[in-house]
């Protein structure tokens, strides 16, 4: 029977071209990596190398193995890696549920330095509304949720306020609201709303529907889209609506009663129901490092 020794040995040479290229970084005797090979084609009834020459060359056996040798090699590796995670308490897999208006390329590439640092742990990324995503973390089908506050504090759940996002009312150039100034509420319900409304059907307390002409999308990047076709008017973050304005594609209502825009607080909750491990609090500190930047008045 052929061992893992021998099919490291067995790469070893193929990838440094010679026995004793292969024994020097391994740290290991020539004839030790030769009699490794040699035992491997004992083995499996192969010869892999033709020898007739000074620097040994794959026979069409050797070529045939050698990807399924590497195959072997990593799945081992990952074994190991696996082996050392559950000892070190790792969690074997992690829900993270995002509110889909928060979800940034910055944050992203911050959960994934997770990834390098804890290669055997599977991670899942959600971007879903804040009720969808309370209502995960609170049956436990996520371990950890980035939501906006309504000042409910749920079972089972822990939360943290870590930022805040400013909202602002947006409509295209050319809207009728656009060109006016100091609207109030009664400006605003002559004209279609279009509102970002969970699968349950649930609205954030700041952007609900109060125009009797209403369409609903279930994220914000819809909203924007919409609105920039004329559609009507939208409460949407400054963050994804930022290159909307830049562009000349959606303008930002004067409203009397709130000209400075929404602003609300983003918390990052988490469930009692299972156990936190390290990466989890790897994941935690990101997101609350992440999401701490102030909002911008």
């Amino acid at each position: 029977m052929y061992s893992f020794e021998q099919l490291k040995m067995f790469v070893a040479v193929c990838e440094c071209g010679s026995f004793s290229a292969a024994a020097r970084k391994h740290q290991r005797a020539q004839s030790g990596v030769s009699q490794s090979v040699s035992n491997l084609e004992i083995a499996l009834n192969q010869t892999l190398f033709d020898r007739s020459s000074n620097m040994p060359t794959l026979t069409a056996q050797g070529e045939a193995l050698l990807p399924i040798a590497r195959a072997i090699l990593l799945q081992q590796q990952r074994l190991d890696q696996k082996v050392m995670a559950l000892d070190a308490d790792e969690e074997h897999e992690l829900v993270v549920a995002i509110e889909e208006s928060v979800v940034e390329p910055d944050l992203l590439g911050q959960i994934t330095a997770v990834g390098e640092q804890y290669p055997m742990t599977s991670i899942e990324l959600i971007s879903a509304s804040t009720f969808d995503i309370k209502a995960m973390v609170s049956e436990g089908r996520a371990h950890i949720g980035v939501v906006y506050s309504d000042g409910k504090i749920l079972e089972d759940t822990e939360f943290a306020t870590v930022g805040y996002n400013r909202f602002l009312t947006l409509a295209a150039p050319q809207h009728p609201l656009a060109h006016k100034t100091a609207l109030k509420d009664d400006d605003l319900r002559n004209y279609r709303q279009i509102v970002q409304r969970s699968s349950s059907g649930k609205e954030l307390w700041f952007s609900y529907a109060i125009s009797s002409q209403v369409w609903y999308a279930n994220n914000h990047q819809l909203l924007l889209e919409l609105a920039a076709q004329g559609l009507g008017w939208a409460i949407v973050p400054e963050s994804l609506a930022a290159s909307y304005v830049e562009q000349g594609k959606l303008a930002v209502l004067d409203l009397a009663y709130e000209p400075d825009g929404w602003l609300t607080t983003v918390d990052v909750i988490q469930t009692r129901r299972h156990s936190e491990g390290p990466v989890r609090q790897a994941l935690l500190q990101i997101l609350e490092k992440t999401l701490a930047a102030k909002p911008r008045l």
